[in-house]
């Protein structure tokens, strides 16, 4: 699986690059500048990259952009972008095309090493993936906001369960109830969302851009 990284700390990238390679990525470019990035991206079109969402020269959201841009000449480009603090902002700018094969993750992540490599290749495979910091203040800023304020405490919480990127049987053990249970919640939210039927995975990330953008 190739991947392309883009981080400006020169023990990060590296360690990033080391990382991947033990667990059967092939690094194709690791870059450490915003100006590289978007060159990166759409020459080597990865299988996936890990952008730091700040690099030089302004050290704002010149990693973003450039992995907005990718996606935007390259739809579907599986990104996931790195973050020193929780900036909803940036998470809801990334997940505006509405497709999957991205993901959000506070740089603190990058110590769980099964979490980590878990996320990657979840967004690899097209999966979306949020860090549950930024999902747990999103819900409990705009738990009032419609139409979140229609779902039940534990739909919210299936929600917030789902916008981790977890799969149904994951949700189902991480709330210690059945499948068949969990399935039922995420119906019931997808309804009260007023998300019409379409593909489960697509509706999963119109899910979290209910909440991002209500």
């Amino acid at each position: 699986m190739r991947a392309v990284i883009a981080e400006d700390l020169a023990l990060l990238r590296d360690g990033l690059v080391r990382l991947l390679t033990a667990h059967d990525f092939d690094v194709v470019e690791a870059v450490e500048d915003g100006p590289s990035v978007l060159g990166a991206l759409i020459g080597h079109r990865p299988d996936v990259a890990v952008i730091d969402v700040r690099l030089p020269p302004t050290f704002t959201n010149e990693g973003l952009l450039a992995a907005i841009e990718a996606r935007r000449q390259v739809p579907g480009l599986p990104i996931l972008v790195l973050s020193q603090y929780v900036e909803p902002l940036y998470a809801r700018e990334l997940l505006s095309d509405g497709a999957g094969g991205v993901g959000y993750l506070l740089k603190d992540r990058v110590m769980d090493v099964g979490q980590f490599v878990g996320a990657v290749r979840q967004v690899a495979a097209g999966g979306t993936v949020m860090d549950p910091e930024v999902v747990s203040r999103l819900l409990a800023k705009r738990v009032r906001d419609e139409p979140l304020g229609r779902l039940t405490t534990r739909e919210r919480e299936v929600l917030a369960l789902m916008a981790e990127g977890r799969s149904n049987a994951a949700v189902a053990s991480n709330m210690v109830v059945s499948e068949k249970a969990i399935s039922k919640h995420i119906a019931n939210i997808f309804v009260k969302l007023d998300l019409a039927p379409s593909d489960d995975d697509n509706r999963r990330v119109m899910a979290v851009l209910a909440y991002l953008n209500s």
